[in-house]
């Protein structure tokens, strides 16, 4: 039998909502904290650039138990998103769970002996402190806005010049009649770009660092790219972390064919994006950095750096004179706006100082069992830190298995010992075997959805029925079908 618990979720946004909902339909009684006045996210309009649209499609962006509606677009635009957003929070009575404008400022183990954590609260009417059973912390990879201070933006500033984060370039008539100069290579950089450019910018400038491989949303004109980047035959080209010497010797047999196949992928993406007109084909192997840092190619975008509608600058910010910016290379842009899509700080401040070091190490990866849970930090779990392009879907099963974790009612629920033994073994691999999954601090899925998510439904107990060999090695994931899955996973509710 399980006991209720209190749990307290940090985060309203999509990682946030789906841990509510799992905790409270096993139920447990849930208050959801969230520092904005909406909930969403990135998905919150108070946050959202114009023309932002998610770069997964929709039956791939979406809960197991409420797929987008039909009148939704492949890629839905940010209002579309959070509507959906708000509709699964209503058809789960999740809003009254809410706390809007409150902040944890800071979180301590409880001092009456039982399990759980105080909370620290911030709001307009002052610091509370509450006692939880457990926390799930839901802030994902997207909370707090990165900042760059160089020498002479005060100057800048005064004379007229604005300096904003891209999450505060939220309305387009900002660029009408302006220079604008766009610092970063993320997808957000180039839509913000593109955006300026159809709001009438008298001059868009972007600054990247390097030129990265960017992918299509249909691949030589005609293929969805889920149907290539995002079906199991794709992932097993990659050798995965746990896998045996039969596997290996496999990949080591196959490792021709396999450099054949994204040689073929780079010189139709060289083509199809006019790469070498735009001065932007990269320096490295696409298979080298396939994970959650693969922007996907703004429609738009390279036609217009080809043209000059756009101009491309490799390097980066160095500092700002008078109205304008000078370059990494001496470079000197005339700019009215500087937009900083400069992404995001990861990481959890409110987590005690001695619980945070064993939570990260000094190289910034984390050390999460299934991107979860750590057996050193007891009645705290993360959902939302799984990372990768089924962004929702990942959530959503992290959820499931975390208020399992959580109660000890994981079909293999894991020792201690057991967990920190993965740890190691994933760090390794993350570390030595291939460096491109150690990228946001180690807590991205990509390119190896399938295995994670075969990993978490083991540990649930569900029973996962194949689709046929080449459906299953061929078709994207189906969130449909992972809501069968977990519903033949053991049930049970936390009752009093």
């Amino acid at each position: 039998m399980v006991s209720p618990k209190q749990v307290c979720v940090i985060g309203a946004g999509v990682s946030g909502l789906a841990a509510a909902k799992a905790f409270a339909a096993h139920g447990h009684k849930v208050t959801i904290i969230e520092k904005s006045s909406n909930l969403g996210g990135v998905w919150d309009p108070a946050r959202s650039y114009p023309d932002v649209q998610t770069q997964s499609p929709k039956d791939l962006y979406r809960y197991t138990d409420k797929p987008m509606p039909d009148s939704y677009p492949e890629w839905p635009k940010g209002p579309q998103v959070h509507a959906y957003l708000s509709d699964y929070a209503r058809d789960h009575d999740l809003e009254r769970m809410m706390r809007f404008k409150t902040e944890v400022r800071a979180m301590s183990r409880r001092s009456d002996g039982k399990p759980g954590w105080t909370l620290d609260l911030v709001n307009s009417n002052g610091t509370t402190r509450e006692d939880f059973d457990f926390v799930a912390i839901c802030t994902g990879q997207f909370s707090e806005p990165q900042t760059l201070t160089l020498p002479g933006e005060d100057a800048f500033t005064a004379q007229g010049g604005q300096i904003l984060h891209s999450s505060k370039y939220g309305d387009a008539a900002l660029a009408k009649g302006r220079k604008l100069v766009v610092l970063g290579g993320s997808k957000s950089a180039t839509d913000i770009a593109v955006n300026a450019v159809n709001s009438g910018a008298s001059e868009v400038t972007i600054v990247y660092r390097e030129p990265v491989w960017r992918i299509p949303y249909f691949i030589g004109g005609l293929v969805n790219f889920k149907r290539i980047l995002y079906i199991r035959a794709q992932e097993q080209m990659f050798a995965s972390w746990g896998i045996g010497s039969a596997a290996r010797l496999a990949h080591a047999i196959a490792k021709p064919l396999v450099w054949a196949n994204w040689r073929g992928l780079e010189s139709l993406l060289k083509a199809q994006l006019k790469l070498s007109k735009c001065k932007m084909v990269p320096n490295t192997r696409i298979e080298d950095g396939v994970n959650c840092s693969v922007p996907i190619a703004t429609p738009g975008f390279h036609p217009m750096v080809a043209d000059g509608r756009i101009r491309a600058i490799c390097g980066t910010f160095d500092h700002y004179d008078g109205r304008s910016i000078v370059m990494s290379n001496g470079e000197r842009v005339a700019a009215d706006i500087a937009v900083l899509a400069i992404g995001y700080k990861l990481g959890v401040p409110f987590v005690p100082e001695d619980y945070r070091k064993k939570l990260v190490d000094a190289d910034g990866q984390y050390r999460l069992y299934r991107l979860i849970a750590n057996p050193d930090l007891p009645d705290l779990g993360f959902v939302g830190f799984n990372s990768s392009f089924c962004t929702v879907l990942c959530a959503d099963l992290a959820a499931h298995w975390l208020v399992r974790y959580a109660d000890g009612k994981l079909a293999q629920q894991p020792s201690a010992q057991d967990m920190r033994d993965n740890i190691e073994m994933m760090l390794h691999f993350k570390r030595v075997e291939r460096p491109a999954a150690g990228v946001y601090g180690g807590l991205c899925v990509a390119p190896y959805h399938y295995k994670h998510f075969d990993e978490l439904l083991a540990d649930i107990g569900a029973t996962k029925r194949r689709r046929g060999p080449l459906k299953e090695m061929f078709t994207p994931p189906d969130a449909d079908a992972y809501a069968q899955f977990l519903a033949s996973a053991p049930a049970y509710r936390a009752t009093a």
